[in-house]
C-alpha cells in the first residue's frame, strides 16, 4: 500500500483485526479457496466439495468453468460469498486449444486472431445460464502460440463473461472454415494465477493436519476475503467511518485517510481499513484529484458491504 496517497496518518487502531491475525475459524468464515478445477465434475459441483470439506454453510464460485475446461477457479467460503461480485471487475486469461475444419495458412490465422481483439460481439451459447441475446465483451489480447496442421494453440485474455468457445467457432466462421473448441484451460482469474491454485486434494490435506493441531498448511493455502479485491483501486478509511459504512452509509470525503492514485468516477473500489480489512465494495463518485481537494461531499457510493456491523464502535452521529 506504500503507492497510496495519504490524506490523514492513521496511527494503529485497538479495533479490529489484519486479515494475517485471524483466528482458524475467521480465517475460514472470511476465506478464499483458489481452486485448480480438474476436468470433469461442473464448477456448481466443486464449490459444494469445498463448501462440505470446510464445513461452512455456504459457498461461492466466480466464473463458471465447463465440466471439460480446468484451471483457475475462486471459491469464497461463508461471509466472503459477498466479495465474490468483484472479481467481475477483473480480466481473465486462457491458453486454448482450437480445431479449423479446413487447412488454413498460420499468418492467415493470426492476421484474422487480431482482427477479434477490441469490442467483440457475442451471442452466449445453447447450455448457457444466461439470456441469449446478443451481448458486447472485449478482447484484450488474442494469439496464436502454435499451430500443428488445423489445431491451434491460442492464448486469449479478455473481459469477463466472454464465451471462448463461441470465441472459436466465430473465429472458425471469419475464416471461412469452420473451427471448434478442444481442450480450454483457465490460467487466471483477475488477480489469481495458476500458481495460485491448488487441486482439491491440497485443501483436504490441509484440513487434515489442522485437526491434528497443525493450522500452518491451512493459513497458508486458504486466502484472505480481501485478496478478491486486489486488482480494484482501494480506499482506505477512518476508523470513525467504518461502522457508518456497514450500516450502508456513503462514504464521506472526511472519512478517506488513503486512496490509489489514478480513481477516476465510476470505477470499482475497494473501501479498506487501516488494518487492510475489506469493509465494501463501493462505486466511486470523485477522482482522486477530487477527493484530494475536497473538503465535503460523497467519495464513494457504497455497494456490497462485506464487514459486519459493530465489528468497530458506532463513532458516528
Amino acid at each position: 500500500m506504500s503507492d497510496l496517497v495519504v490524506l490523514h496518518e492513521t496511527p494503529d487502531s485497538k479495533h479490529g483485526t489484519r486479515p494475517e491475525d485471524r483466528s482458524l475459524s475467521e480465517r475460514i468464515r472470511l476465506g478464499v479457496a483458489i481452486v485448480d478445477k480438474p476436468a470433469g465434475p461442473t464448477s456448481h459441483q466443486v464449490s459444494a466439495w469445498v463448501r462440505d470439506m470446510f464445513e461452512v454453510r455456504k459457498a461461492g464460485h466466480s466464473g463458471t468453468l465447463d465440466p471439460r475446461v480446468t484451471g483457475v477457479l475462486p471459491v469464497a467460503l461463508a461471509d466472503a460469498t459477498r466479495a465474490v461480485e468483484a472479481l467481475l471487475a477483473g480480466d481473465k486469461e486462457y491458453v486454448g486449444v482450437l480445431q479449423l475444419h479446413q487447412d488454413v495458412d498460420p499468418r492467415r490465422v493470426r492476421s484474422m486472431m487480431q482482427r477479434f481483439v477490441g469490442e467483440i460481439y457475442q451471442v452466449p451459447p445453447v447450455r448457457s445460464a444466461v439470456k441469449r441475446e446478443q451481448r458486447t465483451r472485449h478482447v484484450y489480447e488474442l494469439e496464436p502460440l502454435e499451430v500443428d496442421g488445423r489445431d491451434v494453440l491460442f492464448r486469449v485474455r479478455c473481459e469477463s463473461g466472454t464465451y471462448i468457445r463461441t470465441l472459436a467457432v466465430d473465429l472458425g466462421e471469419a475464416l471461412g472454415v469452420g473451427a471448434n473448441l478442444v481442450d480450454l484451460r483457465r490460467t487466471r482469474t483477475a488477480g489469481f494465477t495458476e500458481s495460485d491454485a491448488r487441486p482439491l486434494n491440497a485443501f483436504r490435506d490441509a484440513l487434515a493436519f489442522a485437526k491434528e493441531g497443525d493450522e500452518t498448511a491451512v493459513r497458508t493455502i486458504l486466502r484472505p476475503m480481501e485478496d478478491l479485491l486486489r486488482h480494484l483501486p482501494r480506499i482506505v478509511v477512518k476508523d470513525t467511518a467504518v461502522d457508518s459504512i456497514c450500516h450502508g452509509a456513503n462514504l464521506a470525503v472526511p472519512g478517506v485517510a488513503k486512496l490509489s492514485p489514478h480513481i477516476h468516477r465510476g470505477a470499482s473500489v475497494g473501501v479498506f481499513t487501516g488494518k487492510g480489512e475489506a469493509v465494501a465494495l463501493s462505486k466511486a463518485l470523485m477522482t482522486t484529484d477530487e477527493i484530494v481537494i475536497a473538503k465535503s461531499g460523497a467519495a464513494a457510493d457504497t455497494g456490497r458491504v462485506l464487514m459486519e456491523p459493530g465489528t468497530y464502535p458506532k463513532l458516528w452521529k
